[in-house]
């Protein structure tokens, strides 16, 4: 397995990725959609989701697609963003024929950002048209770190944001993933230094660190996320895809696999203040030969995606100004 020629989830041929944010707010949305509708699933592990037509993404659900997935800051006021979304592709002309009827299929997801530093004081809800904005600037090359749904996002010790990664598989299979990491749990080992998913790093992506020479279980330390905000206001939200032709049970099948990445970068992962959740998407532009164990790499593909889409998250996010966190960067005194 390598990365792809970008290494963002956007290897994948179809699928392009939208930004938008407001840097007073300290929040923002990010769309992922495609050239059409695509297979979708989901896996929610953690114990505080906040979500929108996930019902849908079940195998035993009648929509055999969806437009776009949504990740929004905002907690349940950016489920609103979907809203956004879901006019701008009507007015594009997508969306579930019924009849002559058609209704476009937007599943999201939020995390909470409402005590990060930003002004939340608005008169009319913004997530509608963030999410709009998003949708409309949707392409195969897109920022990390503070943009989009990550622009508010923090872990237990430094800002988040927004992460991608990809990986093609010896059949030629690809692999993506794009994810906001808003934790209650570190993304940096102990002595703040050094990544979790540090064993799951290409090209040094993210810092080329290395692993943390200390050995023997470490205890966390006080996390700082905690002292600066509410215990609750956490979630890893993140999209997993493949261009491999999956049914949405062999899609959800795939998110779940895709857990483990989180588990991989983030300690402690799936508590029951996070709202940890995994969409999984496919293209279904390649047929699997030996469906089970191509299945099974994929899963294990995304997992280390989704791992490293969380580090460079971290690893990308930029300084602003009344930011409760520091960017991990700062803090090694790699940027001002």
């Amino acid at each position: 397995m390598i990365p792809g020629p970008r290494n963002l989830i956007t290897d994948i041929a179809g699928l392009r990725v939208g930004n938008a944010a407001d840097a007073a707010l300290k929040s923002g949305v990010t769309v992922l959609t495609a050239d059409a509708p695509f297979t979708a699933s989901v896996a929610v592990q953690g114990g505080a989701p906040g979500t929108r037509e996930t019902d849908l993404l079940a195998p035993d659900k009648t929509a055999p697609g969806v437009d776009a997935l949504v990740l929004s800051g905002g907690s349940a006021f950016g489920l609103a963003a979907a809203q956004g979304v879901m006019d701008a592709l009507h007015e594009d002309g997508r969306g579930f024929a019924v009849h002559a009827a058609r209704v476009p299929l937007v599943s999201a997801a939020i995390l909470f950002d409402l005590l990060n530093g930003g002004d939340k004081n608005w008169e009319l809800n913004p997530y509608p048209a963030l999410g709009r904005t998003a949708y409309g600037s949707a392409a195969r090359d897109f920022a990390l770190g503070t943009v989009g749904a990550g622009t508010g996002a923090q872990t237990a010790m430094h800002k988040g944001g927004l992460g991608s990664a990809s990986l093609v598989l010896e059949g030629g299979i690809t692999v993506g993933a794009l994810v906001a990491p808003n934790p209650l749990g570190s993304v940096t080992t102990p002595s703040g230094r050094h990544f979790w998913a540090q064993n799951a790093e290409f090209h040094g992506e993210f810092g080329d660190l290395g692993p943390d020479p200390a050995r023997g279980f470490q205890p966390l330390p006080a996390s700082r996320k905690a002292a600066a905000m509410a215990r609750q206001g956490n979630t890893t939200i993140a999209i997993v895809a493949t261009d491999a032709s999956l049914d949405k049970a062999q899609c959800h099948r795939m998110a779940v696999a895709a857990h483990d990445g989180i588990a991989r970068a983030i300690q402690p992962a799936h508590t029951p203040m996070d709202g940890d959740l995994v969409f999984a998407a496919a293209t279904g532009e390649k047929p699997l030969s030996a469906p089970d164990l191509e299945l099974a790499w994929i899963g294990h593909a995304a997992s280390l995606c989704l791992a490293r889409a969380i580090a460079r998250a971290v690893w990308e996010a930029t300084p602003a100004p009344a930011d409760t966190l520091p960017t991990l960067r700062a803090e090694l005194g790699l940027i001002p």
